[in-house]
């Protein structure tokens, strides 16, 4: 069997395509009309969110507006979390912004602040990427973390203190392309002057046969631009 066949029968026989199957199947065998045309709504609707045209179609109007900075004038390098796992495992958004925050440190010498809390009983996001910086040769004199906040209107009330307390006046915001809008909007607002440096791009942008198969990845990442877009409305209404 050839590599293209496999893949492609692995992307039909796993979800999201075998629920988008089974929401057809069940248009097709129910008579009732509405709950049809509900199954259908369904299918079409898991399909779109699964392709990349329609995820990258979310995610332009979050990444277009920061482009990466082609030089860097800041006191320090200000990196989001992105989440973690119990394990105390970073997730995948939080382990491309660590990355960057910290080649941004050994190209340039400059300060780092790790930016993120967690549940009760769990270590800090934080401190998580702290030891990791560490552990990739970062001075740790130059790391600095912020354990309190929640989300990210915390994140940057937080810093602000901070970046006070050592007299850093202006910093490069790291944070995923699609996070970067709100951010640099509720690190305006406390007062703190930032560069936006986004990371972790998601858009594809060039398409294939396969781009239009269904994956639960671009799903995935549909849903953090739904996510966002839905953030950005609520920040704006609350703060």
């Amino acid at each position: 069997m050839s590599f293209s066949l496999k893949k492609l029968l692995s992307l039909l026989v796993l979800p999201p395509a075998l629920f988008i199957g089974l929401f057809l199947l069940l248009a097709l065998l129910c008579n009732k009309r509405h709950v049809s045309l509900l199954a259908m709504t369904g299918a079409l609707s898991l399909y779109l969110l699964s392709v990349e045209p329609t995820k990258d179609m979310l995610l332009r109007p979050l990444e277009r507006p920061y482009p990466v900075p082609t030089s860097l004038e800041v006191d320090a390098v200000v990196v989001l979390g992105g989440g973690s796992y119990r394990t105390g495992i970073l997730k995948e958004d939080s382990m491309k912004r660590l990355l960057t925050g910290f080649l941004l440190h050994r190209r340039h010498g400059l300060p780092v602040i790790l930016s993120g809390g967690s549940p009760p009983g769990r270590l800090p996001e934080a401190e998580v990427m702290k030891q990791l910086m560490e552990e990739l040769g970062a001075d740790r004199e130059k790391i600095f973390t912020e354990v309190r906040s929640r989300d990210t209107y915390e994140n940057a009330l937080y810093v602000k203190e901070l970046c006070k307390e050592r007299s850093f006046k202006r910093v490069a915001l790291v944070t995923s392309a699609y996070h970067m809008p709100r951010a640099v909007e509720a690190f305006q607002r406390v007062g703190l002057e930032v560069v936006p440096y986004p990371t972790d791009f998601k858009q594809d942008r060039k398409y294939n046969f396969y781009s239009f198969l269904p994956r639960m990845s671009v799903l995935s990442d549909s849903y953090k631009a739904l996510r966002e877009h839905l953030g950005m409305l609520v920040y704006r209404a609350l703060y």
